[in-house]
């Protein structure tokens, strides 16, 4: 525990670990109360010493500097130790100066690295997170060393975080930029006709004045006479430039036009933000410098003392111009490239941001690779890889050569795959499984015996049977509970489960609680990993339970997403094309069993592929699924990769997978069949770079398995195609073998096919079953807080797998209970059931718990389905 409280901060992950200790040397575990009040001791011992420590390392300068925070000034309503609480709103103009000017205030307060020097990352969070909850009088009413400590891990967290802020609003206004620019060329492809001839008329203008012989001073007057009725020099320049954009079909020269609006909120960045490559091309880095240095230049050329190979080739043939006979660089094009590429490489992780979070560099979290390391060995044999690249390469080469052969073997006696005389591969649809009468017949029967709840009642017994209450406190785990804080805890998860919100929910609730109590035990006793706790013990509950395993042996997730609507200010929200609206995605990993193990909140703008792995590595509960399917959003190239780096199993449902490419192993072998697969081109897999990097592949697995990074963080980076990222280049390649041979199984395996659609149904289910549940808002998130919008996914989860646990009760008690009748339950008709009936409860009208007597759960969690009905012609 003492080790653990290092990086761990509340007293359920102290004490979980302490229980895996225990079991490893099988001792006899100790009464949870004695646990408890340990880890608490070890925690304020732990928070203490680093306290002490810290408070050592400050001056008394640096001190009063930080207390001054808590105090209130003439002028200021609020102290400013609420202004590190602020939030990052919508990217505009407006938003990003503000944001600007609220960093250069936090760095004001000094640069805090070097003091927290000696406690982990994850701590810092913890208390920076624990700092945000507390009001300044709270914070001012503790010792000195705790109050120093929360302030300082308070500042250095909003620091990096409003970094973070900084590049995410900068990405998405040059994303914006390309948006205008491309709108622009189509509204100008439109009126095309009508501009050229504004042009040529203009350029007969010219060719009429070089026809009479005048000096050079009057040929120039009488030029710039001829341009004046077309705008004069400048403007003709520029609409030749768009012309010509128009003419090749390149929005790029356009993007000048909306970017020079922003010019200098960018020169602000650069001096804010420290940028480095993560690579050996520093190329865009010395651009950035280049552009620092001229930024006072007004001059349309520069000249070409620049390397541009930072850029594309389009980019450089717009950049690049000659005049007299030499070489010039347009000013305007190259600032806008310049600030176009800095996004593309903030995005792909080429560039990193000195002091930030999201977008730090990624090679400082990983392990120092040793070759022949005992964790290398011991990883490689826990999974069945191959130790050394030459035989991972080896085990590749064959493993992707047999299932193109079985395939081609088994080609000519499979009916439902065929290959048109195009070369297009196709599956037929097999035919719809439809329910059978005695399976919908026992679903009626169920619904007209099962119990009607009130969704507030089915909270209150989850709470009754798994105690998932006891995980909310306050952070600091001092402040004095209420004399019933288990019915405040119902009525919390009810109030944010259903989106009601504390002011609706506090006047349907016949004042058992106030909407400033609910808003506060949100702000003060919740936190996205209490309730990730809670979902646990409501999973291993319902993982106990008989019907589950009738659904699925909780060896298979599948993942989804579905939208929420966010405010149009929220800096979360982005149009989803999609979903056609702006807003966030609420994404679930739902078992085969029907209960949902974990969940993300992700913006729009995120690649949904990016979280489907950090759920199933994330998730703490019994139910350990190895397999996860999804649909299109849910993968990619280095998502297969990676997945397969963990031992997990990616097998999604794919829109138009004809359209991908089907790699061979030897780009010589030609196959008698399915040779169309492949296409006309052989399209063979670089093994070189699979086996020349292949610690680079080890060192992320084993960083992701330590802890040092998540496999959030590493698919972000590779969710952008990059020329420059060794790491993307080796992801993509295995990534290209691994779904290549997941393509050849899914075209000849039917029972593969189905299994991967009943588990996306389920999913897709789910979301269904979570809005109807979520009826308050209708889905709309009020809230800008990050970490809110995370809170209020898993609210909502934890509501869903509450009425799921008790759904599930019910049927059991009912289930029981016609089998006790004789009437005649068949497994079959059992397994085509779901926890997802509606019809039972009751969701609007007064909000009062009941005393309503609950299931006796020891008495139908022991209950085994029979193996014979009372009929005696069915088993299970």
């Amino acid at each position: 525990m003492l080790r653990a409280s290092e990086t761990h901060d509340t007293p359920t992950d102290l004490i979980n670990i302490a229980l895996e200790v225990l079991k490893q040397h099988h001792a006899e575990l100790p009464a949870f109360s004695t646990l408890d009040r340990l880890a608490r001791r070890i925690r304020s011992l732990a928070n203490a010493r680093i306290a002490a420590l810290l408070h050592g390392r400050l001056t008394a300068t640096d001190q009063a500097r930080l207390l001054a925070l808590l105090e209130s000034t003439p002028g200021h309503p609020r102290t400013h130790y609420n202004d590190l609480k602020r939030i990052a709103r919508r990217p505009s103009h407006h938003h990003f100066a503000e944001l600007l000017d609220h960093l250069a205030w936090l760095e004001s307060l000094g640069t805090l690295a070097p003091v927290l020097v000696d406690i982990t990352p994850r701590k810092i969070q913890h208390l920076a997170a624990e700092a945000k909850a507390l009001d300044a009088s709270e914070v001012a009413a503790l010792t000195l060393p705790r109050k120093l400590l929360l302030i300082v891990c308070h500042i250095h967290h909003a620091q990096a975080t409003t970094r973070d802020a900084l590049v995410e609003m900068f990405i998405k206004r040059m994303a914006t930029f390309q948006k205008v620019a491309r709108a622009e060329l189509e509204q100008i492809q439109r009126s095309h006709q009508l501009e050229t001839e504004r042009m040529l008329g203009t350029l007969r203008a010219l060719l009429d004045v070089l026809e009479d012989e005048v000096s050079a001073a009057e040929l120039a007057n009488r030029l710039t006479a001829a341009l004046a009725p077309a705008g004069g020099r400048a403007h003709v320049r520029a609409r030749c430039e768009v012309l010509a954009a128009a003419a090749s079909n390149n929005h790029l020269p356009l993007v000048w036009h909306a970017y020079r609006s922003h010019r200098s909120l960018w020169f602000r960045m650069l001096e804010a933000l420290t940028f480095t490559a993560t690579n050996q091309d520093t190329t865009l880095i010395a651009a950035l410098a280049f552009l620092q240095a001229n930024r006072q230049r007004t001059a349309r050329l520069l000249p070409v003392t620049l390397d541009l190979a930072f850029a594309p080739e389009q980019w450089q043939r717009i950049v690049v111009t000659r005049q007299d006979g030499e070489q010039w660089l347009i000013r305007q094009h190259l600032e806008a490239s310049i600030f176009t590429c800095l996004a593309a490489e903030l995005k792909s992780g080429d560039v990193a941001v000195t002091g930030s979070h999201a977008y730090t560099d990624y090679r400082d979290q990983l392990i120092p690779w040793v070759p022949d390391a005992p964790e290398v060995v011991a990883y490689c044999r826990e999974l069945g890889l191959p130790a050394t690249a030459t035989a991972f390469v080896a085990d590749l080469k064959a493993r992707l050569t047999q299932a193109s052969a079985r395939v081609d073997q088994r080609f000519p006696d499979d009916h439902q795959l065929a290959i048109t005389a195009a070369g297009e591969p196709t599956l037929k649809r097999p035919p719809r499984q439809e329910p059978s009468a005695t399976a919908r017949a026992l679903e009626r029967t169920l619904l007209e015996r099962m119990t009607e709840r009130h969704l507030i009642d089915i909270l209150a017994n989850a709470v009754r049977y798994t105690n998932c209450s006891r995980h909310f406190e306050p952070p600091a785990g001092t402040e004095p509970r209420s004399q019933d804080p288990h019915t405040d805890y119902i009525h919390l998860l009810f109030t944010y489960g259903t989106t009601l919100g504390p002011a609706q929910a506090a006047r349907h609730l016949r004042g058992a609680i106030s909407a400033h109590t609910l808003s506060y035990l949100n702000r003060r006793h919740i936190t996205s990993a209490k309730l990730n706790a809670a979902q646990v013990d409501l999973i291993n509950v319902y993982h106990d339970l008989t019907l589950p395993r009738l659904w699925g042996d909780g060896t298979r997730a599948a993942a989804d997403g579905t939208a929420l609507e966010l405010l149009e200010n929220n800096p979360l929200a982005e149009y989803h094309f999609r979903y056609q609206m702006r807003g966030g995605i609420a994404y679930h990993h739902v078992a085969d069993t029907y209960i949902a193990i974990f969940s993300h909140f992700i913006p729009c703008g995120v690649w949904e592929a990016v979280y489907i792995i950090e759920g199933l590595l994330q998730n703490r509960s019994d139910i350990q699924p190895r397999t996860v399917h999804a649909d299109t959003q849910g993968q990619s190239t280095p998502v297969f990769a990676l997945a397969h780096l963990l031992g997990i199993e990616l097998l999604p449902r794919i829109r138009n997978w004809q359209d991908l490419v089907f790699f061979k192993a030897d780009p010589d072998v030609i196959y008698q069949h399915i040779e169309p697969l492949f296409g006309e081109r052989s399209q063979a897999i670089d093994w070189d770079v699979i086996e020349r990097h292949w610690p680079d592949l080890l060192q992320v697995v084993l960083a992701i398995r330590a802890g040092k990074i998540t496999s959030a963080t590493i698919l972000r980076k590779l969710g952008n195609e990059s020329r420059k990222n060794r790491l993307y280049q080796v992801f993509r390649e295995l990534g290209r073998v691994i779904r290549t041979i997941f393509l050849l199984r899914y075209v000849i395996d039917p029972p593969m096919r189905a299994q991967i659609t009943a588990s996306t149904n389920k999913v897709e289910a789910y979301n269904g079953f979570s809005s109807w549940l979520s009826f308050g808002s209708e889905g709309l998130l009020k809230d800008l807080d990050p970490e809110e919008a995370e809170k209020l996914v898993k609210y909502r989860d934890v509501l869903a797998n509450a009425v799921i646990m008790q759904t599930t009760i019910d049927m059991t008690v009912v289930l029981k209970h016609l089998i006790d009748e004789g009437y005649p339950v068949h497994p079959e008709d059992v397994a085509a059931l779901s926890p997802y009936l509606t019809n039972h409860i009751k969701r609007f009208g007064e909000y009062v718990l009941s005393d309503t007597e609950l299931p006796a759960l020891d008495a139908i969690r022991g209950w085994q389905f029979p193996t014979t009905t009372p009929t005696g012609g069915n088993t299970s």
